[in-house]
């Protein structure tokens, strides 16, 4: 394809990349007093949760982006995919994001086993994060100057 430079395309990217890796980390933060909080049996404050599941949102939306991000500026500068491993990593990534928001969902008294399976797929998170931070880096080098 014959298009305009991607640069500001990756700037987007890059912006949302460090923006979903310190959500990642509030959210890190913000559920470990919830567990804290819950385990103690001490008061959990009434705006916590909802700041989670916000920053949670707020995740999920900019890593999308980032999967649009992706499609469109490796389709639009080499016609395919599957260029580097980068496109795997970032694959396993949405779709952890997107377990741990569905599972989110559904935590409540009644299926302890959800909060289990939300905090597992997190920490699986936090590789994923690596994977994609590491072969994205590699990417980035091929479009700079």
């Amino acid at each position: 394809m014959n298009l305009p430079s991607f640069l500001w395309l990756w700037k987007i990217a890059a912006w949302s990349m460090g923006l979903s890796l310190f959500a990642y980390l509030l959210l890190g933060i913000s559920g470990g007093w919830m567990f804290y909080r819950r385990n103690t049996e001490a008061f959990l404050p009434l705006w916590l949760r909802p700041l989670h599941y916000i920053i949670g949102a707020i995740m999920v939306a900019l890593v999308l982006l980032l999967l649009v991000i992706g499609l469109v500026g490796t389709l639009g500068h080499y016609g395919s995919l599957g260029h580097s491993p980068h496109l795997i990593a970032g694959l396993f990534t949405v779709v952890l994001v997107l377990i741990s928001a569905t599972v989110a969902t559904q935590i409540s008294p009644e299926k302890p086993r959800m909060r289990w399976l939300h905090i597992g797929t997190n920490i699986i998170l936090f590789v994923g994060f690596a994977m994609v931070s590491l072969s994205g880096w590699a990417v980035v080098q091929k479009y700079l100057p």
